[in-house]
């Protein structure tokens, strides 16, 4: 009976390393694949297909109307203001970490316990992108350590400027509006390419909450953010650090 039950967890032990090591193997085919290849779809988008999102200051779409507003651009086919614009917005030491920030957690960590009213988030353009593209939505510790799992994973097999890509394509920028392109044709009525400064950091400072802000028709909080983009792009040094991307 020992020997037979020693078997069975001998066996079982044996399945699941290779269960573990075939999802490491297919999650490791997975990145490598999106390196090069355009992802049809996220959970993300599949998922406000199916649902439309709820809360406060919220303004959908029908949902007879519901469909995904999605067109994948290479980084050279869109306007130079947009990448500036997006680690101006959301992650300034984008070309210096890889793939977290410690000081930027740090300050999120301490802004979130010092009671203010709105949670602040520290991640990263490249978590971000392994969340948007890799992951399905809600909180969990499961789901943290996935996202930490492809965001290694994408920082060791993509570069920065695959990284910036997909992200400027995949970001949720309304509700069933994905990346820039979709962005700048519904609020803009132009393609992406032709964005001013003042556009792609209008698109980037709703980010945080682009169910509530609208980049069609800002508020004075929309405003003040894009007026910060806009200081933070020049800071960065314009043009030149999107030369410095593209060269990654």
């Amino acid at each position: 009976m020992n020997n037979t039950y020693k078997r069975q967890l001998s066996r079982a032990g044996r399945i699941g390393l290779q269960v573990v090591a075939a999802m490491f193997l297919a999650s490791v085919a997975w990145v490598l694949v999106y390196r090069w290849v355009s992802p049809p779809a996220t959970w993300l988008m599949l998922d406000r297909r199916a649902h439309a999102p709820v809360g406060k200051g919220y303004y959908g779409i029908r949902e007879e109307d519901r469909r995904i507003n999605y067109s994948f651009l290479t980084i050279e086919e869109v306007s130079a203001h947009v990448p500036l614009a997006l680690v101006a917005a959301e992650d300034q030491r984008f070309l210096l970490h890889h793939g977290f920030d410690g000081d930027a957690l740090l300050k999120a960590a301490k802004s979130n316990m010092s009671g203010g009213k709105q949670l602040r988030g520290g991640s990263t353009i490249s978590q971000q992108v392994a969340k948007n593209v890799f992951l399905w939505q809600g909180r969990s510790y499961v789901r943290k350590a996935a996202e930490a799992y492809f965001t290694i994973l994408i920082e060791l097999l993509w570069d920065k400027r695959r990284i910036m890509e997909m992200y400027l394509n995949v970001a949720e920028m309304g509700d069933c509006i994905f990346g820039v392109e979709a962005a700048s044709q519904q609020y803009f009525h132009k393609s992406a390419s032709k964005l001013s400064p003042q556009e792609a950091a209008l698109l980037a400072g709703v980010l945080p909450n682009p169910l509530r802000f609208r980049a069609s028709n800002p508020g004075p909080q929309a405003r003040a953010k894009q007026q910060r983009v806009l200081r933070n792009m020049r800071r960065l040094g314009g043009p030149a650090y999107v030369r410095t991307l593209l060269e990654d």
